[in-house]
């Protein structure tokens, strides 16, 4: 059995990577104490090691990060890294995100999440690393309640739905984050358990 710490103060991200988890040899758990590093990377993978590697120096054991964010086609990537911080609130994200997109035709809406997924060992130094998408479009308008950030306005066509209107099940089939813990979790099993 191997425990994991996961970089992250966010109780959702635990929980969500814990439904995606189906293996009970690998263990999942977050950092104890103050744990709020500088996310000064100039994309996805730098970020989530400065996360990785931060958590590693408060634990001393293996650590895994990731830095998500949502890239909009007709906005070069934006938000892109700063997706967390595009606005204060979820509500207005979503808000700046739409008026930025008023007067875009739905066929130039394109948009994908981003996640970069990192594993460290417990001196910092990278093991593994593995990133996952998901491809839709920018809706108009928010639609569903489940998810968080700009899960009401990521519609996926494949699904008829924004991601925020699937169950969660459905979405952690098919999310980014998914995307990148499936393939990680394996790496896993295959090389440290």
């Amino acid at each position: 059995m191997i425990k994991i710490i996961l970089a992250t103060s966010n109780p959702h991200k635990l929980e969500e990577i814990n439904a995606i988890n189906t293996n009970p040899e690998i263990v999942f758990d977050v950092v104890d104490g103050d744990f709020d590093p500088e996310e000064n990377g100039v994309n996805f993978k730098e970020n989530a090691l400065i996360k990785a590697k931060e958590a590693a120096k408060i634990m001393k054991t293996y650590c895994l990060a990731d830095d998500s964010g949502l890239c909009v086609d007709v906005l070069e990537g934006r938000p892109g890294i700063h997706s967390a911080r595009y606005a204060q609130t979820q509500k207005e994200k979503i808000e700046k995100l739409l008026a930025e997109m008023k007067d875009v035709p739905y066929d130039w809406r394109g948009a994908h999440f981003v996640c970069s997924m990192v594993l460290v060992d417990s001196d910092g130094n990278l093991v593994h690393a593995q990133e996952g998408r998901v491809y839709g479009f920018i809706d108009d308008s928010p639609k569903g309640t489940n998810g968080f950030c700009y899960d009401p306005i990521f519609f996926i066509p494949a699904k008829d739905k924004t991601m925020a209107e699937l169950p969660e099940e459905e979405k952690n089939a098919i999310s980014h984050r998914s995307n990148a813990l499936r393939p990680m979790l394996k790496w896993i099993e295959e090389n440290l358990i």
